[in-house]
């Protein structure tokens, strides 16, 4: 999802953009290659199936971890900025305020830790050039997501049941692509931000949301509690962000979840 919208933010712009099949980021020379002659590198690819990962950690170390620290290198070597995009699942969701840039890394489960460790080996590897931009709850047309999920549902179900007990940040990728595109062009070569969506939510008032500006009814949708879905993998039950590391670049944060949501009904998200 976040790939492609970039792709469509950068528009007319010269940039090289590589799937999978295009590029293995754990061949070193491989990557070498792909950055050479690039100015700006931006890392989409990661191993985000939570669950699975649980019981194959050591591939998504490999893509998660791994693969970030082969990109650090070559960006290094190439004189490169990364900016490279971490995730929520860093920290414990035990928290009662948003998560600070700096807030110590506390991950619950195997995703969570090979995300963290990716960060780690940036930092360690390219601390002068890399960005690190933690998102979550994201969404968007070009791939599976809650929003088409719900929206699905309810041409199925007349009721849906959804969690009541986890906050976070719905982010529309286009959002997140635009602030991106608006970084690779800022004078920001280093540091943590957030680039999640203004405001914060749980799954339950999103969904009803989704339902509501869809022209749905929102009493269609009911409150659960995560006891009622279990999975191997633990989610955070608060991920919301803090994004005082906007103001402290010169740029400002995202704006509010719910502005965003409309807007990205509008334009087909979901359908």
């Amino acid at each position: 999802m976040l790939g492609h919208d970039i792709q469509q933010v950068l528009g007319a712009r010269p940039f090289t953009a590589l799937a999978r099949h295009d590029l293995d980021i754990l061949n070193t020379e491989s990557v070498g290659r792909a950055v050479s002659g690039h100015d700006v590198v931006i890392n989409c690819a990661a191993y985000t199936k939570v669950d699975d990962a649980e019981s194959h950690e050591s591939e998504a170390f490999a893509i998660n971890a791994e693969g970030a620290d082969n990109l650090a290198r070559a960006a290094k070597s190439f004189g490169a900025r990364l900016i490279h995009i971490s995730t929520d699942y860093v920290f414990n969701g035990q928290s009662t305020h948003p998560y600070d840039e700096l807030a110590a890394r506390e991950p619950l489960g195997a995703y969570g830790r090979t995300k963290a460790a990716g960060e780690e080996l940036i930092l360690e590897a390219y601390p002068e050039g890399s960005t690190i931009v933690r998102t979550a709850w994201l969404y968007g047309q070009h791939g599976p997501n809650f929003v088409s999920t719900m929206l699905r549902l309810a041409t199925e179900r007349e009721t849906l049941s959804v969690v009541n007990d986890q906050r976070g940040q719905p982010t529309w990728t286009r959002d997140l692509a635009s602030k991106l595109v608006e970084l690779v062009d800022s004078d920001v070569t280093h540091g943590i931000l957030h680039g999640t969506s203004s405001g914060e939510t749980t799954w339950f008032d999103f969904a009803r949301e989704i339902f509501a500006l869809s022209g749905l009814d929102p009493e269609r949708v009911q409150p659960t509690d995560s006891a009622s879905f279990v999975r191997p993998a633990p989610r955070p039950a608060y991920s919301v962000l803090g994004h005082s590391g906007w103001a402290a670049v010169g740029l400002t944060p995202l704006r509010d979840w719910r502005e965003s949501l409309s807007q990205a009904l509008e334009s087909g998200v979901g359908k």
